[in-house]
Protein backbone atom coordinates (compact mmCIF):
# COMPACT_ATOMS: atom_id res chain seq x y z
CA UNK A 1 0.00 0.00 0.00
CA UNK A 2 2.81 2.42 0.86
CA UNK A 3 4.45 1.82 -2.52
CA UNK A 4 1.26 2.59 -4.42
CA UNK A 5 0.66 5.66 -2.24
CA UNK A 6 4.06 7.08 -3.15
CA UNK A 7 3.48 6.25 -6.83
CA UNK A 8 0.12 8.02 -6.75
CA UNK A 9 1.65 11.03 -5.03
CA UNK A 10 4.48 11.22 -7.59
CA UNK A 11 1.95 10.95 -10.42
CA UNK A 12 -0.18 13.70 -8.87
CA UNK A 13 2.79 16.05 -8.51
CA UNK A 14 4.01 15.30 -12.04
CA UNK A 15 0.56 15.98 -13.50
CA UNK A 16 0.21 19.27 -11.62
CA UNK A 17 3.68 20.33 -12.72
CA UNK A 18 2.92 19.47 -16.32
CA UNK A 19 -0.44 21.26 -16.20
CA UNK A 20 1.38 24.46 -15.25
CA UNK A 21 3.35 24.20 -18.50
CA UNK A 22 0.29 24.79 -20.70
CA UNK A 23 0.76 28.16 -22.40
CA UNK A 24 -2.98 28.86 -22.60
CA UNK A 25 -4.66 30.11 -19.43
CA UNK A 26 -7.94 28.26 -20.04
CA UNK A 27 -6.22 24.94 -20.76
CA UNK A 28 -3.97 25.37 -17.74
CA UNK A 29 -6.81 26.12 -15.33
CA UNK A 30 -8.98 23.32 -16.75
CA UNK A 31 -6.16 20.79 -16.41
CA UNK A 32 -5.42 21.81 -12.81
CA UNK A 33 -9.09 21.65 -11.85
CA UNK A 34 -9.59 18.30 -13.59
CA UNK A 35 -6.51 16.73 -11.98
CA UNK A 36 -7.49 17.85 -8.49
CA UNK A 37 -11.08 16.72 -8.92
CA UNK A 38 -10.10 13.30 -10.29
CA UNK A 39 -7.63 12.59 -7.52
CA UNK A 40 -10.08 13.72 -4.84
CA UNK A 41 -12.82 11.57 -6.35
CA UNK A 42 -10.66 8.44 -6.23
CA UNK A 43 -8.87 9.20 -2.95
CA UNK A 44 -10.81 6.59 -0.98
CA UNK A 45 -10.24 3.76 -3.47
CA UNK A 46 -8.81 0.71 -1.69
CA UNK A 47 -9.09 -2.03 -4.31
CA UNK A 48 -5.50 -2.61 -5.53
CA UNK A 49 -6.52 -3.69 -9.04
CA UNK A 50 -8.63 -0.53 -9.42
CA UNK A 51 -5.76 1.60 -8.08
CA UNK A 52 -3.39 0.07 -10.63
CA UNK A 53 -5.84 0.82 -13.44
CA UNK A 54 -6.22 4.40 -12.24
CA UNK A 55 -2.44 4.83 -12.07
CA UNK A 56 -2.10 3.47 -15.60
CA UNK A 57 -4.85 5.82 -16.79
CA UNK A 58 -3.10 8.75 -15.08
CA UNK A 59 0.24 7.90 -16.68
CA UNK A 60 -1.40 7.77 -20.11
CA UNK A 61 -2.95 11.18 -19.48
CA UNK A 62 0.39 12.53 -18.29
CA UNK A 63 2.02 11.53 -21.57
CA UNK A 64 -0.85 13.17 -23.48
CA UNK A 65 -0.39 16.35 -21.44
CA UNK A 66 3.33 16.37 -22.21
CA UNK A 67 2.63 16.13 -25.94
CA UNK A 68 -0.01 18.84 -25.76
CA UNK A 69 2.25 21.26 -23.89
CA UNK A 70 4.92 20.87 -26.57
CA UNK A 71 2.35 21.49 -29.31
CA UNK A 72 0.91 24.43 -27.37
CA UNK A 73 4.32 26.03 -27.07
CA UNK A 74 4.84 25.73 -30.82
CA UNK A 75 1.65 27.69 -31.50
CA UNK A 76 1.46 30.06 -28.57
CA UNK A 77 -0.78 33.10 -28.63
CA UNK A 78 -0.82 36.40 -26.81
CA UNK A 79 -1.55 36.22 -23.10
CA UNK A 80 -5.05 36.99 -21.90
CA UNK A 81 -5.80 40.10 -19.87
CA UNK A 82 -6.20 38.00 -16.74
CA UNK A 83 -2.65 36.64 -17.15
CA UNK A 84 -0.88 39.95 -17.71
CA UNK A 85 1.00 41.56 -14.89
CA UNK A 86 -0.85 44.45 -13.34
CA UNK A 87 2.18 46.15 -11.89
CA UNK A 88 3.81 48.45 -14.34
CA UNK A 89 7.14 50.18 -14.11
CA UNK A 90 6.57 53.89 -13.26
CA UNK A 91 8.65 54.94 -16.25
CA UNK A 92 6.44 52.86 -18.57
CA UNK A 93 3.35 54.42 -17.03
CA UNK A 94 4.77 57.92 -17.60
CA UNK A 95 5.54 57.15 -21.25
CA UNK A 96 2.06 55.72 -21.77
CA UNK A 97 0.50 58.76 -20.07
CA UNK A 98 2.45 61.20 -22.22
CA UNK A 99 1.56 59.40 -25.45
CA UNK A 100 -2.16 59.35 -24.58
CA UNK A 101 -2.31 63.02 -23.50
CA UNK A 102 -0.42 64.53 -26.43
CA UNK A 103 -3.54 65.46 -28.34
Amino acid sequence: MAASKSVVLQLYKAMLKEALQFPGYNFRMYALRRIRDSFRQNMSETDQSKVKLLIQYGEENLSIMRRQTVIGKLYSAEKLVIEKKHKQDPRERAVAYKSVNRN
